[in-house]
């Protein structure tokens, strides 16, 4: 029997993990299933953009794989056992099935998160998945079409709720947007970084209401913290994000928000078969502070996992990755955006970079994210390691 690895999601850190683990692990004696539910690679990065109405690329799986050996199994993943190590799925076509593992690597990402907040499931729209902000698209067009426009209603002040703002009022200057924030506008931002955002609602028409929370979410209007309510024909929830229940329904050790705990090699402390990579993980950094739900994160946790698991499996010797977190890169439109790196400790620094460059800058993030994920072989070494004897799965552990 092969060591059978089955990876869980094929966003950015999935994607990426799971070719790079098929390029330096022998086919002889491993198996790599990647688990998807749907056939696109979905940049997540860009579905502010989508919403608004633009179109952005969407690789096909089948086709970001060819060539790897990889197993792509397009299905919804419905539950994770990591005492039998199996994961229960259901596929497209509505059937359904077990996938034992040996290795799991749980990329499942995360979904907007409500907090609670009466009414947003039922009427907010988001741009956390594909399939969201299309929704949103639709709804936008439908107002853009309309005499008078509309009112959108973009509730959270994050950079998500930044670029979303941003965009929907670029591209669609008919409608009146308001961006409402619990705080300051930009507070982790520096002083020059939060004037810039500010300068940039005012040249594209966004109204900010600061300091204002949301009480509760109907299909016309919202209800503000301190009773007043405000009319909205499309309320956009961009409050934050959590991981989904299927980590912690497995028994997973898990945060409040969802997120596996992993230790430095990103493995799970509390089931030692499952690694945790991108937005599922909830790991510290090299300053001690937990990674923030980014594709920078993605990123230094997917190559970390990879190493650990060729590490343990073969027994070679694990490089550490760094895990760090640099700096925020937020578009303001098409030609407009800021970066603003960060200290040591997570903090702002006193200079940033604004205006078009930024947004090349940004842009060009975007871009390689893209390539490195949908090209997930390219520059590693061509040699591919064997498993240790003693990894190779056992023929008692197979799953019917």
């Amino acid at each position: 029997m092969k060591h059978r690895i089955v990876v869980l999601g094929a966003g950015y850190a999935g994607a990426f993990a799971a070719g790079t683990l098929a390029r330096r692990l022998s086919p002889a004696d491993t198996e790599i299933t990647v688990v998807n539910a749907v056939p696109d690679f979905v940049q997540r990065l860009r579905l502010h953009q989508l919403a608004a109405g633009q179109e952005i690329e969407a690789p096909k799986l089948a086709d970001v794989f060819a060539g790897t050996g990889i197993r792509l199994r397009l299905a919804h993943v419905n539950a994770v056992d990591p005492e039998r190590r199996t994961v229960a799925v259901t596929d497209a076509e509505g059937g359904g099935g077990e996938l034992g593992y040996d290795t799991l690597l749980y990329a499942l990402g995360s979904h907007g998160a409500d907090h609670g907040v009466p009414g947003v499931a039922e009427h907010a729209f988001d741009v956390a998945a594909r399939p969201s902000a299309l929704r949103l698209r639709e709804r936008l067009d439908g107002l853009s079409a309309r005499d008078g426009g509309g009112n959108v209603l973009v509730v959270g002040d994050g950079l998500t709720g930044i670029e979303t703002a941003a965009e929907i009022a670029e591209s669609r200057p008919g409608l009146a947007v308001t961006l409402i924030a619990r705080g300051e506008l930009g507070a982790p931002l520096s002083a020059g970084a939060r004037s810039h955002v500010r300068e940039a609602c005012h040249r594209l028409g966004i109204t900010i209401l600061e300091h204002t929370g949301v009480e509760a979410v109907e299909a016309s209007r919202v209800t503000c913290a301190d009773g007043t309510t405000l009319a909205s024909d499309a309320t956009v929830w961009t409050a934050g994000f959590a991981a989904g229940p299927i980590a912690a329904a497995g028994g997973l050790e898990v945060t409040e928000s969802g997120r596996i705990v992993v230790d430095r090699m990103m493995r799970s402390v509390s089931h030692p078969d499952v690694y945790a990579v991108g937005d599922s993980a909830y790991a510290l950094g090299d300053n001690g502070r937990p990674l923030p739900m980014s594709c920078a994160s993605a990123g230094y946790t997917g190559r970390q996992a990879v190493d650990a698991i060729v590490g343990r499996l073969t027994g070679r010797k694990i490089a550490k990755t760094k895990l760090e977190y640099v700096g925020n890169h937020i578009s303001l439109g098409r030609r407009d955006g800021i970066l603003q790196m960060v200290d040591d400790e997570g903090q702002a620094k006193p200079k940033y970079v604004g205006g078009r460059k930024a947004a090349r800058i940004k842009a060009g993030i975007v871009k390689m994210s893209l390539w490195g994920t949908s090209h997930p072989t390219f520059g590693l070494p061509k040699r591919k390691h064997r498993l240790a004897a003693a990894q190779v799965a056992p023929a008692e552990k197979a799953v019917a």
